[in-house]
């Protein structure tokens, strides 16, 4: 028996020191071949699908679904080429997988579980009935006469149902007395929500009395949904750990500044439909997001200082310029925020961008982002619109100077051309580094975008 080929996990990253197995695609006794997709693993930047490098049958999967480990950890073992399958390094796959089952599944001892032989507990409702009996009548008098003999014995008739007195018709009003009604008036007691006790169903004092003790009735109360676990642990780990980690690093290390300004986007949201009837836009989908990246690369252009980073070296510390964009959009995803970029976003035309954010938002809903789409940004954006708010201060993107925040557009009343109207609005909010940007700095670039989504023009001006 051959040795099976050890795959250890490898850095599919820029140092990256741990992954989560998300999705086995192949089992033990499968064949592969190399360069063949085995496995999905979660880094701490993305989604990454592994190729095998050997060629073979598998004999042992040596990490399960959803566990995390380090890299160079062996994660699969590979048998020849031959299909010779080697005593697997550890358990036989077998028992690996039973202790797999078993991780995965709980026992009956655990909390809420049951098994054949510790069946559930139900509760019982224990209730007493009527208890039989029989009635005597008492003996007749006969004044010492002889008791006439007992008649011929007969059927017994059913027993009768007691006689209840009949209510006496009133009119529908309650049956009472001049004095109960004056004492039901006095203590505010309303008569017809009172059952007589008295003669002929007839409503007494004592009965009025009663009712003024007695708790008035209560509605029953609505069913409650089933109770369910008041507390819920998520485990941080992949892209919420890496985010956690950066934006806590980065608030507190640079110190950041954020500006806000309101912009008249009637204009832009007015290109923003022209653009859509182009043919060179035919097939992509264009949204005002568009026009604020292409505003934010031409104030880059302008102002380059807001495209730097602050480096820390052994000679002192540097300020960073950047002569390229590489434009970061900030995503929301169920695995948490991600920041993919648009490398080299100062060299693409308008439809060459829309595609460019096309592309990226399709990754980023499918998962399929790699480390090298989300690292090396140098200036962000951040669209909190599309949630419907109105402005925020967003957390500069660690190693960048500034992030724009984009948000909601909405109907506003506004002066323009020295009249009240209805006009598109929106809010920008700029945050930056104030190490690199100054508040003279940063001003000037989120006036140049202000001016340039309240003119669309401007932007073939400035270009």
């Amino acid at each position: 028996m051959t040795e099976p080929n050890l795959f250890k996990l490898p850095d599919v990253g820029e140092g990256l020191t741990e992954a989560e197995i998300v999705k086995w695609h192949v089992q033990p006794g499968d064949t592969v071949e190399i360069n063949q997709t085995i496995v999905e693993i979660e880094t701490a930047k993305a989604i990454v699908e592994l190729p095998c490098p050997f060629e073979g049958v598998v004999a042992e999967l040596l990490v399960s679904e959803g566990e995390t480990v380090d890299v160079g950890t062996p994660i699969i073992a590979v048998g020849g080429a031959d299909g010779a399958v080697a005593t697997p390094v550890s358990e036989p796959p077998a028992q690996a997988a039973a202790l797999a089952e078993s991780d995965a599944v709980p026992t009956p001892d655990e909390p809420g579980m049951t098994s054949p032989d510790k069946p559930k507990r139900t509760p019982v409702l224990v209730g007493y009935g009527v208890k039989e009996g029989s009635t005597r009548r008492r003996p007749r008098k006969t004044n010492g006469a002889a008791p006439p003999p007992p008649p011929a014995a007969a059927p017994a008739p059913a027993p009768a149902a007691p006689a209840r007195p009949q209510p006496v018709d009133n009119g529908g009003l309650p049956l009472a007395k001049p004095p109960v009604r004056k004492l039901a008036k006095d203590l505010g007691v309303d008569l017809a929500t009172i059952t007589g006790t008295g003669p002929n169903g007839s409503i007494t004092r004592d009965d009025v009395r009663a009712a003024t003790s007695a708790p008035a009735p209560q509605a029953a109360p609505a069913p409650r949904a089933a109770a369910g676990p008041r507390e819920e642990r998520v485990p941080v780990k992949g892209v919420r750990k890496a985010t956690a980690a950066a934006m806590t690093g980065s608030a507190f290390t640079a110190p950041h500044v954020t500006e806000f300004l309101q912009v008249d986007v009637t204009r832009t949201m007015e290109a923003v439909k022209r653009i859509r009837e182009l043919p060179e836009f035919a097939d992509v989908k264009v949204s005002p997001l568009l026009l604020v990246a292409r505003a934010l690369l031409t104030a880059v252009a302008r102002h380059p200082m807001v495209n730097a980073t602050w480096e820390d070296g052994p000679s002192g510390a540097e300020i960073v310029v950047k002569r390229y964009v590489n434009l970061g959009i900030a995503a929301a995803t169920d695995r948490g925020l991600i920041v993919p970029k648009i490398k080299d976003a100062q060299d693409l035309d308008l439809p060459g961008l829309a595609r460019a954010l096309n592309d990226l938002a399709a990754k980023a809903r499918a998962g399929k982002a790699s480390p090298a789409d989300l690292s090396d940004g140098t200036i962000t954006i951040t669209n909190v619109g599309v949630f419907g708010v109105d402005a925020g201060t967003p957390i500069i993107t660690p190693g960048e100077a500034a992030i724009l925040a984009f948000g909601q557009v909405r109907d506003m009343p506004w002066v323009h051309e020295g009249e009240l109207a209805i006009r598109k609005v929106t809010t920008l909010a700029l945050s930056f580094d104030h190490r690199m940007v100054d508040g003279e700095l940063g001003s000037r670039v989120l006036r140049d975008v202000g001016d340039m989504l309240e003119d669309p023009l401007r932007m073939l001006a400035w270009s």
